[in-house]
């Protein structure tokens, strides 16, 4: 890649979640020598956000580059400055097509925070070739969806390896506990998913679990946890997991991505831990019942409308800043080297600050940081976090806001 005039430039840098991947790049980025922009289409707004870091640090304004994710030149433009286009600009079905059209076209990795497997899934029909054979990363989905579960498989198939003399064929990932709220950004996000499952086309990448992993041998997963379950590993009833939609995909295709080292059998499943007993039980039937109530309400635009203009924020509202300081996540990886075996090995990801908010920042703004400055694997095309990035990634998040544990020694159970 030729040179170029910056390192990192944060795309949407004045939306919400825009705002705090900046605040965390200019505290956290190592000084000196990392050189970075914040972008937007709103010239005011983006000097406003200028002025406010400058203010903070106590040194210069951050440069300033306008684009729309409308308007190709504009980012085309912005492309062939920067190493790295690190972007929150959401719906990312809605807008985010141009910009990764724009960074190939330039030779330039970018980085995003998309929760939306329908996007993941066009980007790839569309891109990943070019990008391979231009060694363009574009690297989709670097939040906590789905960061932590995908780097988290990664490091338990290093430890089983390391531990077990061979990778685990089945992982079950159970979210322990977690702290966080929702911003209008993801609210239409995920109401934009459910709408567009209306088209048979979508609902067919929706419904089909290795929809990320096009051409590779399917494995033995069917399709997502919708009702109550009982886990063994955590000895606990467990409800579905809103993020694995995305998650248990992203894992798979890393798995595609790097030829199946893991056995054509592997099979990978997310939920939630409701508690064991009948108490944990009826827990988990009322989230389970709870979350599919939302994405009725929230699939259907007259009444998220409704939702988002009396009792929900609204696009570019979010928790406030005590409440992602408050919030935490704590997630368990269970690895068997085959069903049925006793032998387990188990990883533990945890996150301080809102996960969705305070340790997404930290994980996009590490991710872009990593792209733009980490030797990294010779691999190219439309990634994944743990195929682009892999060890290079888990070592700057252990440094940060986001740990990953390997239990000290493999597990009955």
């Amino acid at each position: 890649m030729p040179e170029r005039l910056y390192d990192v430039v944060i795309f949407g840098a004045t939306g919400f979640a825009g705002r705090l991947v900046a605040r965390y790049l200019a505290h956290r980025r190592p000084r000196p020598g990392v050189r970075w922009a914040i972008a937007g289409r709103d010239p005011k707004k983006l000097r406003e956000l200028a002025r406010e870091l400058a203010r903070e640090l106590e040194e210069p304004e951050p440069p300033i580059l306008v684009a729309d994710s409308h308007d190709p030149v504009s980012l085309e433009a912005m492309a062939a400055q920067t190493t790295v286009i690190c972007t929150t600009v959401g719906p990312y079905a809605h807008h985010g097509a141009p910009l990764v059209a724009a960074a190939v076209a330039q030779g330039t990795h970018t980085c995003d925070l998309t929760g939306e497997p329908q996007f993941v899934r066009r980007m790839i029909d569309a891109h990943h070739a070019e990008a391979e054979a231009r060694g363009v990363r574009i690297v989709h989905c670097c939040g906590f969806d789905s960061v932590p579960s995908d780097l988290g498989v990664w490091v338990l198939q290093q430890a089983a390896r390391e531990r077990l003399g061979a990778p685990c064929l089945r992982i079950e990932m159970v979210v322990e506990a977690i702290r966080g709220g929702f911003s209008g950004g993801t609210l239409t996000s995920l109401g934009n998913v459910l709408t567009e499952a209306k088209d048979p086309q979508t609902r067919r990448i929706l419904g089909d679990p290795y929809a990320l992993a096009p051409g590779a041998p399917r494995g033995p997963d069917r399709g997502l946890q919708v009702g109550v379950r009982y886990s063994e590993a955590a000895g606990a009833w467990t409800a579905p997991f809103m993020m694995a939609g995305i998650n248990e995909r992203v894992v798979r295709r890393s798995h595609a991505l790097l030829g199946l080292p893991w056995g054509e059998g592997f099979s990978y499943h997310e939920s939630m831990r409701a508690g064991p007993g009948l108490r944990g039980r009826i827990r988990a039937g009322t989230l389970a019942v709870g979350l599919g109530l939302i994405s009725v309400a929230m699939g259907t635009p007259p009444v998220r409308r409704v939702l988002q203009a009396t009792v929900l924020p609204a696009q570019g509202q979010g928790p406030s800043e005590a409440s992602i300081e408050a919030g935490f996540f704590k997630i368990h990886l269970y690895g068997w080297l085959e069903p049925g075996s006793g032998e387990r090995i188990e990883v533990v990801v945890r996150g301080r600050r809102d996960p969705g908010y305070g340790a997404t920042a930290c994980m996009l703004a590490e991710s872009a940081l990593c792209l733009a400055t980490d030797p990294l694997p010779e691999r190219a095309g439309v990634l994944t976090p743990a195929t682009a990035m892999g060890g290079a990634l888990v070592a700057r998040l252990d440094a940060t806001d986001v740990q990953f544990e390997v239990l000290d020694a493999p597990t009955q159970g």
